[in-house]
């Protein structure tokens, strides 16, 4: 394997596809579905905003800005592509070593393509729980962690403040089982797309009455008491992504009737940095 060519391609390739990106707009876009998705959940918290008292910019709503397009996009450029494209190359060889040469179990051919969406998106936000309940339990992954439970009045930005060693954790840990089941670049692009627009309003300043639905998605009023600064269990609690179902099922759930305006952070964490260099670098 050519490790050399393999970083050469990855920076070139990924500049250009986010030049791309910016400057074509078309439906498989992640640029401007990051940019409509984001106005649209910050046009519902003006217009229906669950604390009244906090303003339409509010605190650290530039640095949350700035985070989503550097955990989007900025990430690859900088080098996690191009690791993450020699760790898949060295992968592949092992397995061709002893025969493997497709993880693949479940294509589109072996069933309808609605089940198998269905099945990509409940395994992909399973195997997320997981991770994220990792990241709580774990004393080394949780300083990580600590990036995204700094955000101290929510909104749909702090969706993607987190460390950039999350994103090598989900990815690594998500590598084999996703492959194994054997998703195509649409399916991912779709399920992306649904849990970026449900993470987005998980995170909003607004209410959203699901009714019996909140037993099944993740939602604003439930996903603030996992950022809430006091908390009933060690390790915390409601670790759902997309979907709420984990939670119940597994009884990490935690959901009191609350106005919205419960402290938020995590013990300590007035001594924690403010700024997106010293976060990045924290641990």
């Amino acid at each position: 394997m050519d490790i050399l060519k393999i970083i050469t391609d990855s920076y070139s390739g990924y500049f250009h596809y986010l030049i791309q990106e910016i400057t074509h707009p078309h439906w498989r876009n992640y640029f401007y579905w990051l940019i409509g998705i984001s106005l649209f959940s910050w046009g519902i918290e003006l217009l229906f905003p669950w604390r009244k008292n906090q303003k339409a910019i509010r605190k650290d709503f530039w640095l949350d800005a700035f985070y989503m397009f550097f955990n989007f996009f900025l990430f690859s450029l900088i080098g996690f592509l191009a690791i993450s494209n020699i760790v898949s190359g060295l992968f592949n060889e092992l397995l061709a070593t002893i025969g493997i040469t497709n993880l693949a179990l479940l294509t589109e051919k072996h069933l309808p393509y609605f089940v198998h969406f269905l099945i990509l998106f409940i395994a992909k936000d399973f195997i997320q729980w997981n991770i994220h309940r990792l990241l709580h339990i774990s004393p080394f992954l949780w300083e990580f962690h600590k990036v995204h439970h700094s955000v101290k009045e929510m909104g749909f930005a702090a969706h993607l403040r987190y460390h950039w060693m999350e994103n090598v954790v989900y990815k690594v840990l998500q590598y084999i089982p996703l492959a194994v089941l054997g998703f195509g670049l649409v399916d991912f692009f779709v399920a992306d797309i649904i849990a970026l627009a449900i993470g987005h309003l998980n995170h909003a300043n607004v209410a959203l009455p699901l009714g019996p639905l909140k037993y099944i998605f993740n939602h604003s009023q439930m996903h603030l008491w996992h950022h809430a600064k006091e908390i009933p269990t060690k390790n915390g609690v409601n670790f759902g992504i997309s979907l709420s179902l984990w939670d119940y099922l597994f009884g990490t759930v935690y959901y009191p009737e609350t106005d919205g305006n419960t402290p938020l952070g995590f013990p300590g964490d007035e001594n924690f940095p403010q700024d997106f260099i010293r976060q990045e670098l924290h641990h």
